[in-house]
């Protein structure tokens, strides 16, 4: 039986049936002489023998030229010099459309490798055009600026109208500015607030911190002003559906990876994943994007979020201070391989909850209240 019947095939395959089994009747015979030849028109078509094609039966013509007598090779003879001069000729125009097809057969299996390997399927932006490069940097402009809160503001760059951010979920990019010591260059990265989905801008959220080089340079931008940016730097495939339960540690600005996962999650209404966010802040007006969260999660049944505040003032009805082994055991999923925890704040917070990353960045043992909680290193991400 033929495997590939009902396949489309190529020209190759179509004529192969017909003309290479005679084309390489013709060279043996000019080469190998009449016996060969003679065993080889005993023979029905081509298609119907195992004979190897190609390069593999030119592999065997040439053992049987150097096992062969060579007196039974035709020296003399014009008409062989003629076949066999008529024979290579033609052997040569299907070798040629041989190594032609097989040139775009392998182009085309490894197109269907690049999607077969991608991680969680179909790129669902492929054919979109794409504003991020992932190997240089490209200078966005500032269109808009807006203090979020006591300490945070809102930074809106432009992309043009026709182009999207291009950045997968979980991922972030990095920002570069010439703002270190003589003038070198620091870089830092980031992830945005916004997503593939918001046309002509993307934002970013940043908090100004005290002794934050980059952060500080972000807050004397103006309007018109450009940002060095390159990405995407890829972290977690998210895909609707690849757990059973995910669970969300954030600290600070730690909640912007967090609000990435979640959003793209609970736009997809056949997702059933069950998200529980656990966001820690050191007063109630340091949240950020309480709004939008609150919303979220009044419109989704399957989001809860539950709020941690180190000085809480009075009248505060979420929780205070730290998570424990006994809320953590309330709050979380048990620590089984089809649920999944990920963490993303501040050192003091990775290294009590889950453990910080290796020097290296690949994402180490798990340490803290998540090991505690019995939580192996395949149940927990650490951003």
């Amino acid at each position: 039986e033929d495997p590939n019947e009902g396949d489309k095939k190529s020209f190759f395959h179509i004529i192969d049936n017909h003309i290479t089994f005679y084309l390489y009747k013709m060279f043996a015979k000019s080469l190998l002489g009449r016996k060969i030849f003679q065993n080889a028109n005993q023979r029905s078509s081509f298609g119907k023998l195992n004979i190897p094609k190609g390069n593999q039966y030119k592999n065997n013509t040439q053992r049987n030229y150097a096992t062969s007598n060579t007196k039974s090779f035709p020296t003399s003879s014009s008409s062989s010099l003629k076949s066999f001069g008529i024979a290579a000729a033609v052997a040569a125009f299907g070798t040629a459309l041989y190594f032609s097809d097989m040139t775009a057969y392998a182009k085309e299996e490894e197109a269907k490798d690049k999607k077969e390997v991608r991680k969680g399927g179909e790129d669902p932006n492929e054919g979109e055009k794409k504003a991020l490069n992932p190997k240089e940097f490209k200078a966005f402009e500032l269109i808009e600026v807006a203090e979020y809160n006591h300490n945070s503001n809102l930074y809106r760059f432009k992309l043009e109208d026709d182009e999207i951010l291009g950045l997968d979920v979980a991922s972030c990019f990095v920002v570069k500015a010439n703002i270190g010591e003589d003038g070198k260059p620091v870089i830092r990265p980031y992830t945005p607030i916004s997503s593939n989905d918001d046309k002509g801008h993307f934002d970013l959220l940043v908090k100004t911190y005290e002794n934050g080089v980059m952060s500080k340079h972000l807050a004397q931008l103006k309007p018109g002003d450009t940002l060095e940016v390159k990405g995407p730097i890829p972290k977690l495939a998210i895909k609707p559906n690849m757990k059973k339960h995910i669970a969300m540690l954030a600290g600070g600005t730690g909640i912007t990876p967090m609000y990435q996962v979640a959003n793209e999650l609970l736009k997809h209404n056949d997702s059933k994943t069950e998200l529980t966010l656990i966001f820690f802040n050191v007063t109630e007006k340091d949240i950020l994007l309480r709004e939008t969260l609150d919303k979220l999660a009044s419109k989704h049944s399957n989001f809860k979020v539950h709020y941690f505040l180190d000085k809480p003032e009075e009248g505060w009805n979420g929780y205070s201070g730290f998570l424990n082994k006994e809320l953590g055991k309330k709050l979380l999923p048990e620590p089984k391989d089809d649920n999944l925890v990920l963490v993303c704040g501040p050192p003091g917070m990775m290294k009590a909850y889950s453990g910080e990353k290796n020097k290296d960045f690949t994402q180490g043992e798990v340490q803290g209240l998540l090991k505690d909680l019995g939580y192996t290193k395949d149940q927990v991400y650490k951003f």
